[in-house]
């Protein structure tokens, strides 16, 4: 899974505790805990509103770049299955490619795709870390950029 070190990083350099970000969450401070400690998938629905809290990029947040880049907004789900299906098409892949690699089955793939659900946190990464694509364009969240520079990339 992936690392949740900028997560906490940016936590500690606002001053904030963990019971402050879960309250602002709406969240126990249990649960917020197990999600930065990586004991349980962080819910792709509430790390989009802590990155909204910081203004920060889910690249960042997942740790796929130190890139911090400041955003704002939140995830366009009729978008995000639009540009699901295009980056299959464009790694010339068929569906039961990505639902193997992702370990899924198709219907799942099926409701991402066809922008009925946002895609799970732990897919998205994968993707994302796989293709070197940008987890904030593929959900709506930014039009720009695409794809995280090489330069910018966790190695």
């Amino acid at each position: 899974m992936f690392s949740t070190d900028n997560i906490k990083n940016i936590r500690i350099k606002n001053n904030l505790s963990q019971k402050d970000i879960a309250e602002k969450l709406q969240v126990s401070r249990s649960s917020y805990a197990m999600w930065e400690s990586n004991n349980n998938i962080f819910p792709i629905k509430r790390l989009i509103d802590l990155c909204n809290i910081y203004s920060i990029s889910l690249d960042y947040a997942l740790g796929l770049t130190n890139e911090f880049i400041k955003i704002n907004g939140n995830y366009n789900i009729k978008k995000s299955g639009q540009r699901l299906k295009e980056l299959r098409l464009e790694k010339n892949l068929l569906q039961k490619e990505i639902i193997y690699f992702l370990q899924i089955d198709q219907p799942t793939w099926s409701i991402y795709e066809n922008g009925k659900s946002i895609i799970g946190t732990p897919f998205l990464y994968m993707l994302c870390q796989k293709y070197h694509i940008s987890a904030d364009y593929l959900i709506g969240r930014t039009d720009e950029p695409k794809y995280i520079p090489y330069s910018q990339r966790i190695k």
